[in-house]
């Protein structure tokens, strides 16, 4: 073991100290055991249901969705930050599985729906009146800093690499990109959604 191993401080907290609250929301096996989950102090020691709970109590009204053919590893990166971001839900176009690692857990706390096709995930905006955005350095996008975001809206991304399918750009109500002043064609895709998802946050949060 390395002296940085020896230095860094514990993950999460101990069992609870003293008499334990009496309060629905606390889980008993993480009082007697102690919570290492990765999850702000706020949510220490309460139970997976009482966190989801409260976060549904104050979610922002907009919803990431992303393109799923090719089992992209930055899903599971773009669902924790949906997360940390409080998303209404994260959306996976296509192939029903992907690679959580990357979720960090967060998966558990996020609401996630599946849908088979585009045209699937379309209706389903359509129903609710929601906006599609998509987010992709293509010809007419606007930049993102200076489009009107909708508040109620659904967040596009595609796959790192190839981007957004033709039937994911015909789809949508918006096209919006991230300016870039480099030599490379594009930015990491989990990067580009926690661009787009604070940009929202700037915009919309009100907590």
């Amino acid at each position: 073991m390395d002296a940085d191993e020896t230095d860094r401080a514990p993950v999460g907290v101990g069992p609870w100290p003293g008499a334990w609250p009496d309060d629905p929301r606390y889980d008993p096996e993480l009082l007697a055991h102690g919570d290492t989950r990765n999850v702000v102090d706020r949510y220490r020691y309460w139970r997976l249901e009482a966190i989801v709970a409260d976060l549904d109590a104050r979610r922002h009204p907009f919803h990431v969705a992303i393109e799923n053919w090719q089992h992209d590893l930055n899903i599971g990166s773009i669902v924790r930050t949906a997360n940390a971001f409080a998303a209404e839900a994260v959306h996976i176009v296509g192939h029903r599985r992907w690679n959580r690692r990357g979720a960090m857990v967060t998966d558990r706390y996020q609401h996630l729906v599946q849908h088979p096709t585009i045209d699937d995930l379309v209706a389903w905006a359509r129903e609710r009146g929601l906006p599609i955005v998509t987010v992709d350095n293509t010809p007419g996008a606007v930049p993102v800093e200076s489009f009107a975001m909708p508040e109620r809206c659904i967040l596009l991304f595609g796959q790192e690499g190839p981007g957004l399918t033709d039937a994911a750009l015909a789809a949508a109500d918006a096209h919006v990109e991230i300016r870039q002043f480099g030599s490379t064609r594009s930015i990491n895709a989990a990067a580009a959604a926690a661009i787009v998802m604070h940009e929202w946050i700037r915009r919309h949060a009100r907590h």
